[in-house]
């Protein structure tokens, strides 16, 4: 039996890592996702065409929703309460800062962007390059704190959503309605798996055998969250597909496939 104290110092070792597999690779593909992104729907936010193709009602949800003046008539669902608005504001600028904070502050994204953005650390077992660390304590990371209210509103945005693609349905049933559909349907899986929904669920229960109903909520909930990275992903991606379409049928580039008219 090994009866030699317990070391009290670290392991003085002045390599960066020990690793030999390639660990810089996810980051680094994580990194590219989450830029290609960002600069994808940056430049549709401010574009302010391909938004709405009015023959089909079809709106993107980069534009919903639609509330001002400057909308192009037909995308505005529930009014124009806001006047026009400058150039260089979104047309959905109520919407897409919560969209972001609730993205920015997601407990998977935090992992993502810490490791490939800011490296802390890059990945397991390799030294990240900060000299301190104070958490999620201080500005700009105690925002991070905030995400279950970002939850409410990209719940309401979502509620919205869908709105848009039940109402779609009154231009036909066309290739562009499934689209927002499953759209639709994996933004809900992507909020409703998210960590704040499990503990608005089921958080504070101390007996759920007197929360029946909750408790099978919070099971659902539950199998969703198992998957909420892939959610996180997918859903980052059926946003582009979404808006693509809508921008080419709109623009008269591409025919949207037509089933009923």
């Amino acid at each position: 039996m090994d009866t030699a104290p317990a070391s009290r110092t670290r392991v003085a070792i002045t390599e960066r890592t020990l690793r030999t597999d390639r660990w810089w690779a996810a980051p680094l593909f994580t990194a590219l996702g989450l830029a290609a992104f960002v600069v994808y729907a940056t430049i549709r936010s401010f574009m302010r065409e391909g938004y709405w193709a009015a023959e089909y009602h079809y709106l993107t949800p980069f534009y919903s929703p639609c509330l001002s003046e400057s909308c192009v008539p037909g995308s505005s669902h529930f009014g124009t309460p806001i006047g026009e608005l400058p150039e260089f504001i979104p047309l959905a600028f109520l919407s897409l800062p919560f969209l972001l904070g609730f993205r920015l502050t997601c407990y998977y994204y935090r992992k993502a962007y810490y490791r490939s953005v800011w490296f802390a650390p890059p990945a397991c077992a390799v030294t990240e390059p900060h000299a301190r660390y104070t958490g999620e304590t201080r500005l700009p990371l105690i925002v991070q704190n905030a995400h279950r209210y970002f939850f409410y509103a990209a719940l309401l945005i979502t509620v919205i959503n869908t709105y848009d693609a039940i109402a779609a349905f009154a231009g036909g049933f066309g290739l562009g309605n499934i689209i927002l559909l499953v759209n639709v349907s994996l933004l809900w899986c992507y909020t409703l798996s998210c960590h704040s929904c499990r503990h608005v669920t089921g958080g504070r229960l101390k007996h759920f055998s007197k929360n029946p109903v909750r408790y099978w909520i919070w099971t659902q909930v539950s199998r969703l969250n198992v998957r909420h990275m892939q959610f996180a992903w997918i859903t980052l991606g059926t946003l582009v597909v979404t808006d693509l379409y809508v921008w080419l049928v709109s623009t008269d580039t591409i025919p949207d496939l037509r089933f009923i008219n």
